[in-house]
């Protein structure tokens, strides 16, 4: 079959006279596949379109988790055909998923068609509005798991070093717990003095808060009550120095201990393991709470269990983004400058996706040059205003005007499909009436400014 007779066949053709048919295939490419030849790549310059004229074409994007299967086409069909509209990099990577035979057109003449044929610009108008739903809709979803990725990956990273800590604690408690019995019962023995009864009493009211000191004056503070205890019927005083000083014990309150020879040893052996278990409850305690406040922070960032609009404290919402984003933040200089708010109507959840997204995007503006991150709430009735400020390099001047277009990235292949600035335009303007923007770039600092309306969502 020759390819008039080809693209007769092709819907988006099948309404052209033969002279444009003609036309247009006069400098036709009949392209050749074998099953797993790559067509095109993402970020390739689209310089033509390609009619499928037997076989099969998967259309595949990258996406910061994995690869997006978008579609097969089939014979046919066209495809490529977007890049070359809007004058674009390839927004996907197109693959012969079986022995395949193309037609490829150029751009030259595709828009010879468009000019001159209705009936072209027709069809075409109603394969691109397909495409760009089709497409739309499967990055939206791979957005939203991959933005679920990040978020687990966060999430678990956050959870493991208190988690840890509760488990160690845990393992060391009962031993301790038996130490300190067994200290006590032979303290109890010799008969416990009223002055050491009080220390014990302000170790147990102190919740294992512990005297802060630095390196050098915790070992000075060690080597003074070493030294004081050598002077003592005291077997291992380097064993019993670290737990006394924790507490704030030298010693001048060791004098006032007015201890005998005979218990010494046995009173300060109980002090010390009265310190030891409540630092390790204290321990548990800690990590048990920083695991709910982790496990609270994901609740409240979902908005689990409440109707879609509720009243948002944007500060919290913004906390509980960057606690979840904690693990992209290690090398990171947050700066929180958060204004009194009120709490105001809006879709919770939704909003929290806007600061993931912004938040992400600085993360990554920082990694190319710069290290800090403002995070930013300003009353501006009738709005609130939240701006993510970065140090980054900025945004080039050519790249501005289309930061918020669906699919349009400047990350590489793999790292990012054009959807989260996007989605996020959609959220702020469109569900709740508000605006946002890119209020400054320059090589140190870029701002995007986030409007929400007081008064909640319209309608």
């Amino acid at each position: 079959m020759n390819p008039t007779d080809r693209l007769r066949t092709v819907p988006l053709f099948a309404g052209l006279t033969e002279d444009d048919l003609a036309r247009l295939c006069r400098d036709a490419e009949e392209i050749s596949l074998s099953a797993g030849d790559r067509l095109f790549a993402e970020g390739d310059d689209g310089d033509q379109a390609f009619v499928i004229a037997e076989g099969d074409v998967e259309i595949m994007k990258h996406s910061p988790s994995r690869d997006v299967l978008l579609a097969v086409r089939h014979a046919g069909e066209v495809i490529g055909e977007m890049a070359l509209l809007e004058n674009a990099p390839r927004m996907a990577t197109a693959r012969a998923r079986t022995d395949a035979t193309l037609i490829g057109i150029r751009k030259q003449q595709l828009d010879g068609l468009l000019d001159t044929s209705n009936s072209a610009a027709r069809a075409m108008f109603g394969v691109l509005l397909t495409r760009w739903r089709e497409t739309e809709a499967r990055l939206r979803q791979s957005d939203k798991m991959a933005q679920l990725g990040t978020l687990t990956a966060g999430l678990a990273h956050e959870l493991n070093n208190p988690a840890a800590a509760v488990s160690s604690a845990a393992d060391e408690l009962g031993a301790a717990v038996e130490a300190y019995a067994a200290a006590r019962q032979e303290a109890a023995r010799l008969g416990i003095p009223e002055a050491v009864s009080t220390l014990l009493t302000e170790i147990e009211a102190s919740g294992g808060a512990r005297v802060r000191l630095d390196a050098i004056d915790r070992s000075d503070a060690e080597s003074a009550v070493e030294a004081w205890l050598d002077g003592r019927p005291v077997a291992e005083p380097w064993r019993l120095a670290p737990a006394l000083v924790s507490i704030g014990v030298g010693p001048e309150r060791l004098d006032r201990l007015g201890l005998t020879d005979e218990a010494i040893e046995p009173m300060l052996a109980l002090v010390a393991a009265a310190v030891v278990t409540h630092d390790l409850i204290h321990q548990v305690a800690l990590g048990a709470h920083r695991v709910f406040e982790i496990v609270r922070a994901m609740k409240s960032y979902a908005f689990l269990d409440r109707a879609p609009v509720q009243d948002v404290d944007i500060a919290a919402g913004l906390d509980d983004t960057l606690l979840l984003l904690g693990s992209k933040l290690r090398d990171v200089t947050m700066v929180r400058d958060y204004a009194d708010l009120p709490r105001i109507p809006a879709y919770g959840s939704e909003l929290n996706q806007v600061w993931t997204n912004l938040i992400d995007n600085a993360i990554d503006a920082v990694a190319e040059g710069g290290s800090t991150i403002t995070v930013r709430t300003r009353l501006e009735a009738p709005v609130a205003v939240v701006e993510i400020e970065d140090d980054g390099s900025g945004i080039p001047a050519e790249v501005l005007p289309r930061v918020f277009d669906a699919f349009f990235t400047t990350k590489p292949p793999g790292h990012g499909t054009g959807q989260g600035l996007d989605i996020s335009y959609g959220i702020v303007v469109h569900r709740h009436g508000g605006d946002i923007r890119v209020a400054e770039t320059r090589p140190g600092r870029t701002v995007f400014r986030v409007e929400i309306p007081l008064k909640g969502p319209p309608g």
